[in-house]
């Protein structure tokens, strides 16, 4: 199964930092572009970040650009998600899954999103 594994989240102060990881289990994440989506209660899936299969293509959202650093390491078939200067309003489940490439995403994915990790911002 295409399903990447999410983790690293957790609860932090208001200008706090965070760092994701997705893991691959069973295939390997270098064959594709990663991309991550968050979900918080009774709002829309929004897209964050997405990252290609080399490594330098890279797309965030408007209220991430700035903040939020996406990258890979191949050799440890891992992306990270770094989150910094957080808010409150990035409370969220946040999801990683695979792209065949960044302009597929966020809709078009390979397999599953992964089960999520929950990010809590909160003073």
């Amino acid at each position: 199964q295409l399903q990447p594994v999410e983790s690293g989240g957790g609860l932090v102060q208001p200008g706090g930092s965070l760092r994701l990881s997705c893991t691959a289990s069973g295939f390997t994440l270098a064959l594709y572009a990663i991309g991550w989506v968050r979900q918080a209660p009774g709002k829309e899936r929004e897209a964050v970040s997405c990252i290609g299969m080399n490594g330098r293509d890279t797309k965030y959202g408007d209220s991430m650009k700035g903040r939020f650093i996406i990258s890979r390491d191949n050799t440890k078939n891992t992306v990270y998600l770094q989150m910094n200067s957080l808010r409150t309003e990035d409370t969220a489940v946040y999801y990683c899954a695979a792209f065949p490439n960044c302009a597929r995403y966020p809709n078009r994915n390979f397999g599953s999103w992964g089960q999520g990790t929950q990010v809590t911002i909160s003073s």
